[in-house]
C-alpha cells in the first residue's frame, strides 16, 4: 500500500536524498518549500509553506504516514531561536496525524575527546553550542512522546550542493588543485554518503511497524581511521596527484566576528583532533545491513554532480 511522506527540507542534502529514496521505495512524497520554483524534483508534491508557520506544516501533513524533519536555517543564523520552533512545529503535526517524526541526527551531541566510540545509548555531553540544540532537539522528540526516528551519521557528503565539509571546504568546484583537510595526523573521521543515509531511513520505515516508538540508530558510514583514506581516493578519482594542505585553523577567527558559517566551523574543531566512531551494530541487527556505496563510486558521483574536476 502506497504511504505519504511530508519533508520537510526536501530542497536540501539528506532531505532531498531522503525523497528521493523513499520514491524510489514506493512512497507519495510532499515537499514543503517556501516558494515552489522551476527545476523542482518534478516526483515530489510542492507544497508552498514555511517549517516557521505551525498550521503550515499542520495542513502538509494531513495523511502522511512519516514526517521528515530535515530543514535548518540558512547560514546558520539564529539557530537557537529558529530550530527549537521549526522543530515544535513538525512535532505538534506528527503527534496531531500520528506520523513517526523522522531526524537526521549527528555525532555532534557527542563529547568527541570523551567519546572515541558512540553507541546509541552512550552519554551525550555536547562540548559545543551546536551540539546542545541538537542534543535537546532529541531530548524535546522523546518527551513528547511521538512516535520518532532518529538516525546519527558522520560528516555528510554526495551529490547535492550544501553545508558538507567536502565541498564548501576541502574541494571546491572546477579544477581542483589541492586539498584541503581540516584534520590533524593519525586522527579518525566519520563520513556519511548521503544517498546510502537516505536509502537507510527508506528500509527502516518500510519496516515501520517492527520499529520501537523511540527508535535510534547509528550510521557508520565510512571510516576513515587516520584521516589519508578520503584524500587518497580523492586523488584516484580525479586522476592526479594534489597536494594535501591542513586547514588554517588559526586564521578563522580572524572572519568569524563577521561570519556565520566560520563560527560554526571553530566549534567543530574538536571532532577534526579527536575521533568519533559511530558503533552500527543495532542498524546492521535490525537490517541486516547498512547499505553502502564504495568511496570511490560516492566521490565520482558527488564530483560529477557538483562540478568538480
Amino acid at each position: 500500500m502506497e504511504k505519504t511522506a511530508l519533508v520537510l527540507g526536501a530542497t536540501g542534502g539528506i532531505g532531498g536524498e531522503t525523497a528521493r529514496a523513499l520514491m524510489a521505495h514506493g512512497w507519495k512524497v510532499r515537499g514543503l518549500v517556501r516558494r515552489a520554483r522551476p527545476g523542482l524534483d518534478a516526483g515530489i508534491a510542492w507544497i508552498e509553506g514555511d517549517a516557521m508557520d505551525a498550521a503550515a506544516v499542520l495542513d502538509a501533513a494531513q495523511g502522511a504516514a512519516a514526517i521528515v524533519h530535515a530543514v535548518n536555517p540558512p547560514g546558520y543564523r539564529d539557530w537557537a531561536r529558529l530550530v527549537p520552533a521549526m522543530l515544535a512545529n513538525s512535532i505538534a503535526a506528527a503527534r496531531a496525524v500520528d506520523a513517526r517524526l523522522v531526524l537526521p541526527g549527528t555525532i555532534y551531541n557527542y563529547d568527541p575527546a570523551a567519546t572515541p566510540v558512540a553507541e546509541t545509548d552512550s552519554p551525550q555531553q555536547p562540548a559545543t553550542r551546536k551540539g546542545r540544540i541538537r542534543m535537546e532537539m532529541e531530548r524535546s522528540i522523546e518527551a513528547s512522546g511521538v512516535r520518532a526516528l532518529i538516525l546519527r551519521a558522520g560528516d555528510y557528503y554526495g551529490p547535492r550542493p550544501g553545508n558538507s565539509w567536502l565541498s564548501q571546504g576541502m574541494v571546491k568546484p572546477g579544477r581542483v588543485r589541492s586539498i584541503l583537510y581540516p584534520g590533524g595526523n593519525g586522527v579518525g573521521h566519520a563520513w556519511a554518503y548521503l544517498p546510502d543515509v537516505a536509502e537507510t531511513f527508506a528500509r527502516l520505515l518500510d519496516r515501520d511497524a517492527a520499529l520501537s516508538r523511540f527508535a535510534r540508530f547509528h550510521f557508520a558510514g565510512l571510516w576513515d581511521a587516520d584521516g589519508t583514506r578520503f584524500t587518497r581516493s580523492i586523488q584516484e578519482v580525479l586522476g592526479r596527484k594534489l597536494p594535501v594542505r591542513g586547514m588554517p585553523w588559526w586564521a578563522l577567527p580572524l572572519v568569524a566576528p563577521f561570519n556565520p558559517t566560520m563560527r560554526e566551523m571553530i566549534e567543530m574543531r574538536a571532532y577534526w583532533r579527536h575521533p568519533v566512531r559511530l558503533d552500527n551494530r543495532a542498524l546492521v541487527a535490525f537490517l541486516g545491513e547498512e547499505p553502502h556505496t564504495p568511496l570511490a563510486q560516492s566521490l565520482a558521483t558527488s564530483f560529477a554532480a557538483l562540478g568538480i574536476a
